[in-house]
């Protein structure tokens, strides 16, 4: 990661108070993989990078170990946490149920023009999928923006909200899932056919494409996580 790339991010957070800027700047970058797991997080380096005293840089880190993404090593310091099989059941557990309650209730009250948006969204990340040299950020980014028109359609703002909540932690597993290039073509694969039982307003058959969607990723960022990320 870049210098250029760790300040362009602290940018987006410039309205709040230091440490929090801090904060959230490192953790977008564990959650978008920039910062890879056990890579280490040296205050003195980190404070001179992001131009600031190393204290906020120290609170900032203290944070994201009460987040779970980054741990305090005997003898190393603080490193980003590696990616578990328990958080990657808990996120995806949680992740499943609201998930297939926000595409039932999308099957009934996704609008045409909902429709058509969410079709675009699948071609888009079609597009990207097949290009060479593909940027897997941008993909996982395109694969939450087509999941978000289901979410919208749901119409229930609530739903929505603690979707949202779970959004950043659930783009930590999205770019894993989406670095194996085989798991993109089922994603496209995917995506058409959550589209079609939605275009066909068929709410078991939506429901369990969704289900099948999340599981097959569960599965598959198992099998990384066994090969030690």
């Amino acid at each position: 990661m870049t210098e250029d790339h760790l300040t362009k991010t602290m940018t987006e957070y410039a309205d709040m108070p230091l440490r929090d800027v801090i904060f959230q700047t490192l953790r977008k970058e564990i959650l978008h993989g920039n910062l890879k797991p056990g890579e280490r997080l040296m205050e003195i380096q980190l404070a001179n990078r992001l131009g600031v005293s190393r204290t906020p840089v120290r609170e900032a880190i203290r944070m994201l170990e009460l987040e779970g993404l980054v741990i305090n090593m005997p003898h190393k310091g603080a490193q980003v946490a590696k990616i578990t099989e328990k958080d990657l059941q808990d996120v995806l557990e949680v992740r499943e149920g609201l998930e297939e309650m926000a595409v039932r209730l999308a099957c009934e009250r996704i609008t045409d023009e909902e429709l058509h948006e969410l079709y675009e969204a699948s071609r888009t990340f079609e597009k990207l999928a097949r290009a060479e040299n593909s940027d897997v950020t941008r993909l996982a980014e395109a694969d939450e923006a087509f999941h978000a028109i289901i979410y919208r359609a749901s119409c229930n703002r609530r739903l929505v909200q603690l979707i949202n909540n779970l959004r950043e932690q659930m783009f930590r597993y999205r770019v894993e899932y989406l670095k194996d290039a085989a798991n993109r073509d089922s994603l496209i694969r995917e995506h058409d056919e959550l589209w079609e039982s939605l275009r066909r307003k068929d709410i078991d058959d939506t429901s369990k494409n969704m289900r099948m969607h999340i599981e097959r990723q569960m599965d598959a960022i198992r099998e990384l996580i066994a090969n030690q990320i």
